[in-house]
């Protein structure tokens, strides 16, 4: 049989496969364009540069297509113009009068010029290459001349032989041939030197010790196809598999009753060695698949997330977390297939895109929102500032707290501000309220007044008599002067409850309703009226110290106040309690 041998050829799937790996090798979806200038610089510069022509290529797509998508984003007229692998001269893209206003400029001007240099260099090194393979092409076909002389008129053995082993050394120091001539130059050597072991009568002694050593080598070849087989590097030993195919071919028979059991052993090992390598790629190619799958539940995760409607900053980081984590994940799985790989890749990065730009514009209108909120309290705080050295008390009194429950419906502010503008408000309500408290004796001893008029209630509840003495309690009320403004609400509820209890058709201010105890309509309160009024009151009461307990809790060391408006607030619902039983008591009665 002949002793022509070729790799056994791999299917065209696995081929693409095996192309498509090397493909995505290297993502430079993530490198800016710095980094990509760097990667082609670094590239340019280094030693085996003009094998890495693919390589070259794919780090100038990428430069080109993320230079396209920035332009775009800043509001730049997309004018990229892609070199081809024929530049070989650099053009701007970029009008002269108009290159100083673009930032892009120098940068795809510094990189254009470095990939035609690069390009140059390419295109001279090409043509050396073509050069020299035409010259060995003709020093081969020179050599085949020599051997078909030789196995023409061979001469004496002994002479001959030699001449033989000179041309088959002297064959295998010429370097690769065109492509396109490689087989038909290898078929036409092997033919040749099979006739002059074949046909020719040479020395049997020679002959036999020639065919004794290829037999050695090829056994030895054989032994390292074996090996290979053997070896968990799949790629790595499919590569050293075509090496030892190149060697084999250079290799003279052997004899006749070996080449078939030669050959079938290394067929053999070559074919469990492309099995493995096909079966390798096959199942890289599912696990493209799967990964395809994995990323595209991610790009679902995060474009759900980015179509939330959010209404806080927690909500926000929150989110921005889970999104964090998502990111992470999708690092940890492999490529997906080639035509999908970057579709995908583009997919969740537009989904992330989307999210955090709308973050950025929500956090823009929340500090929008802060500012417009600082301005109303900064103008609060200038009205308080007016009004902490009035001497009109009752007027300011009524005006600070009405500033004081607009400052607590107004939002948030710049945190960095929060603390001091509160402060400066607090500062002037607490400089009136310490005037007002502090007022000079003649104008009424607060402590003293509270004292009064608690001993006035108590003296409320202990009268047994008729509405005739309510009058009076009235006046001594009226003549007491004022308490401090945190008892205020407390003393007057208290006061207006045991009026109520012991004079029920009195007035709330000390007043006699026109026409005794009578409704507005004129005819007289039920008891039940009287209760419903009672209640009405206490609700209003209880509405004031709640408002009260709202604006304590936006300053510091107010918790012992809190607690004291907490137990008064608790003590009024207890009585608004018992007053709904006697108020559903009475309605029972009448049905």
């Amino acid at each position: 049989m002949s002793e022509e041998i070729k790799p056994e050829v791999i299917p065209a799937e696995t081929a693409d496969v095996v192309q498509e790996v090397k493909e995505t090798a290297v993502n430079y979806a993530d490198k800016n364009l710095a980094e990509l200038t760097e990667l082609f610089q670094s590239l340019k510069d280094s030693e085996d540069r003009m094998k890495r022509s693919k390589e070259a290529e794919a780090i100038k797509s990428a430069f080109y297509k993320r230079l396209s998508k920035e332009k775009a984003d800043a509001g730049e007229e997309d004018t990229v113009e892609e070199p081809d692998e024929n530049t070989l001269e650099v053009e701007s893209t970029v009008p002269l009068q108009s290159r100083s206003l673009s930032p892009f400029a120098a940068i795809e001007a510094g990189f254009k010029s470095l990939y035609v240099e690069y390009k140059k260099e390419r295109a001279e090194y090409n043509k050396q290459q073509d050069a020299l393979r035409e010259e060995n092409l003709a020093t081969k076909q020179a050599i085949i001349e020599e051997l078909k002389a030789l196995v023409e008129d061979p001469g004496d053995m002994k002479d001959a032989f030699p001449k033989f082993r000179d041309i088959q050394n002297r064959w295998r120091e010429v370097g690769p041939v065109p492509q396109q001539n490689f087989r038909d130059i290898n078929d036409t050597y092997q033919l040749h030197i099979t006739k002059f072991y074949d046909l020719v009568d040479i020395n049997r002694e020679l002959r036999d010790l020639d065919f004794k050593k290829n037999l050695e080598a090829k056994t030895a070849f054989c032994e390292q196809a074996e090996a290979l087989a053997e070896n968990e590097n799949v790629v790595e030993a499919f590569k050293e598999l075509q090496k030892l195919h190149e060697q084999w071919k250079d290799l003279g028979p052997v004899a006749k009753e070996y080449r078939d059991e030669i050959w079938e052993r290394f067929r053999a090992a070559t074919s469990v060695i492309n099995k493995r390598y096909q079966a390798h790629f096959e199942g890289l190619k599912e696990q493209q698949v799967k990964n395809l799958e994995a990323k595209t539940a991610l790009c679902e995760q995060v474009e759900a997330i980015a179509e939330k409607g959010i209404t806080s900053s927690t909500q926000w980081n929150t989110l921005s977390k889970e999104i964090e984590d998502i990111q992470a994940k999708w690092k940890t799985i492999g490529f997906a297939t080639r035509k999908d790989n970057q579709k995908i890749y583009d997919r969740f990065r537009a989904a992330c895109d989307k999210f955090f730009e709308r973050k950025r514009a929500s956090l823009t209108e929340f500090k929008d929102s802060m500012n417009a909120n600082l301005e109303k309290k900064m103008a609060i705080i200038e009205e308080a500032e007016s009004l902490k050295t009035s001497t009109d008390w009752k007027a300011t009194t009524d005006r600070l707290i009405e500033l004081q429950k607009q400052w607590k419906e107004i939002g948030a502010v710049p945190r960095k501000k929060s603390e001091q503008i509160w402060k400066r408000f607090r500062a002037a309500c607490d400089e009136f309220f310490t005037a007002r408290d502090n007022r000079p004796a003649g104008q009424g001893n607060l402590s003293a007044n509270l004292a009064a008029k608690q001993a006035l209630i108590e003296e409320i509840k202990a009268f047994e008599g008729d509405e005739s003495a309510a009058a009076e309690f009235a006046k001594k009320w009226n003549e007491i002067g004022f308490v401090p403004f945190k008892e205020k609400d407390a003393v007057n509820a208290a006061y207006r409850e045991a009026m109520a209890e012991k004079f029920p058709g009195f007035g709330g201010r000390g007043q006699r309703r026109q026409g005794g105890s009578q409704r507005p309509s004129g005819k007289p309160m039920t008891e039940k009226d009287k209760l419903k009024e009672q209640f009405n009151a206490l609700q209003q009461e209880i509405q004031t110290y709640e408002n009260n307990i709202g604006f304590f809790s936006l300053s510091k060391g107010a918790e012992k106040l809190k607690a004291q408006m907490q137990e008064k607030i608790d003590a009024a619902k207890e009585r608004l309690d018992a007053l709904k039983v006697k108020i559903r008591d009475l309605e029972t009665k009448e049905e």
